[in-house]
């Protein structure tokens, strides 16, 4: 029997790194934004909000994060992965922190799963364009948005 496994997660450098980038392009873009990076198992690792971000993105944003790191794919994919059963898409969207919309990618380097990333005060697209900014600062394996 094995008593303990080895998990990879992110680190806080790069956590903050992803944070920057997805600022400064949301800036590029003339957005306000919140964005958190969160490890696989949920915890919050770094967190930004713009000034003039409404405040509800803050918890959007690390919710977000935590979402695509714990399940490991984007949020916007959510209703595909559950597909017609209503049990699951009543079920899952009901659980606290569950977010079913895009804009939180996870951050994964070789293919492990390292956590999640999350953007919120735009529109899902523009989210996900500001969350894959951070992906491609890091050189996080790249995933569409």
């Amino acid at each position: 029997m094995k008593l303990a496994v080895t998990q990879s997660a992110i680190s806080w450098e790069a956590a903050h790194a992803a944070v920057e980038a997805v600022v400064q392009e949301a800036e590029k873009l003339g957005l306000r934004i919140s964005v958190g990076v969160a490890d696989a198992a949920g915890n919050l690792v770094a967190f930004l909000r713009m000034p003039g971000a409404f405040p509800q993105s803050i918890a959007i944003a690390i919710d977000k994060a935590y979402t695509a790191g714990g399940f490991g794919f984007p949020t916007g994919d959510w209703m595909k992965a559950v597909g017609d059963n209503e049990g699951m898409k009543l079920g899952f969207t009901a659980r606290p922190r569950l977010i079913v919309f895009g804009g939180g990618l996870p951050i994964r380097s070789g293919g492990v799963l390292l956590g999640g990333i999350g953007v919120s005060g735009a529109t899902e697209e523009q989210d996900g364009i500001c969350a894959r900014a951070g992906l491609r600062a890091i050189g996080a394996d790249d995933i569409e948005a």
